[in-house]
C-alpha cells in the first residue's frame, strides 16, 4: 500500500474478545464453575462463548439460560462475574500474536488508541492490567459502565475525546452492525471470532493493522 492510500484518522478504536485476545478457554472454565454452582446441568463451551461475546453479558446470559426466570438469571449473573473476574486475573486470556508490537508502533507513530466493547464492567481494565497494554490506551468505555450499546459507546468516546475521524477494529458482524449505526468505518479483524458481510477494510493478522496507517 502506498502512503497516499493510507487511513486517515485521529482515533483508532478497539474491540475486546476475538480482536485483542481469546479469553474464551478461561471464562469457560469460570462460567461452568458459577453454572455447576448454581445448580444448573447446562455447561458452556469456548466455541459456544465465541458465537456469543460480543453481546451484552445479560444477553448471553439469556442465551445460556432461556428456561431460567429474570430473577434467577439476575441472582447467577454476580456469580459468573466474580468467577470470570478471578479466573482471568490468575490466567488472563491469550493476546493474538504480534497485537502488543501494533500497539507500540501505532502509539509511537501518534495515534490515540481507545477501547470500546458490550462487556461487563471492570472487563476492560482487567484486560489492560493483565496484557500491559494500558499505557497505550487513551480512554475506554463498555456497556457495563453505562448501559450503552458499542454504537452509542463509539459515538461517546468520539465525542469526549473529539474525535473527528474515528475507525474501528472488531471482528464480528455485530461490531460491523455497530459501525454502520454510528457512521464508522469498520477493520475486520479476520483472525477473530467470526465473519463481516462487507467490512470497510481487512486485515488477517494484528500487524496488518500498521500499515494501514503508517
Amino acid at each position: 500500500m502506498t502512503d497516499d492510500k493510507k487511513i486517515m484518522t485521529d482515533g483508532i478504536i478497539f474491540d475486546v474478545d476475538g480482536t485483542v485476545w481469546d479469553s474464551t478457554p478461561i471464562v469457560e472454565q469460570a462460567w461452568n464453575r458459577a453454572l455447576e454452582e448454581s445448580g444448573y446441568s447446562v455447561r458452556v463451551t469456548a466455541d459456544r462463548l465465541k458465537g456469543l461475546f460480543g453481546l451484552p453479558m445479560d444477553d448471553i446470559i439469556a442465551d445460556l439460560l432461556p428456561e431460567a426466570s429474570p430473577e434467577e438469571r439476575t441472582k447467577f449473573a454476580p456469580l459468573s462475574y466474580k468467577y470470570e473476574h478471578e479466573y482471568l486475573s490468575e490466567n488472563g486470556g491469550v493476546v493474538y500474536e504480534g497485537f502488543g508490537e501494533m500497539l507500540r508502533k501505532l502509539y509511537d507513530a501518534g495515534f490515540d488508541l481507545y477501547v470500546v466493547s458490550n462487556c461487563q464492567a471492570g472487563y476492560i481494565e482487567l484486560m489492560l492490567e493483565k496484557t500491559g497494554f494500558g499505557r497505550y490506551i487513551k480512554d475506554h468505555v463498555c456497556f457495563g459502565d453505562n448501559g450503552l450499546f458499542k454504537a452509542e459507546n463509539i459515538n461517546l468516546i468520539c465525542e469526549r475525546n473529539e474525535i473527528k475521524k474515528p475507525i474501528y477494529v472488531g471482528d464480528t458482524q455485530m461490531d460491523a452492525d455497530a459501525c454502520i449505526k454510528a457512521g464508522v468505518p469498520i477493520v475486520f479483524a479476520s483472525y477473530g471470532f467470526g465473519r463481516v458481510a462487507d467490512p470497510d477494510y481487512v486485515i488477517d493478522k494484528p500487524a496488518d493493522l500498521v500499515g494501514l496507517f503508517v
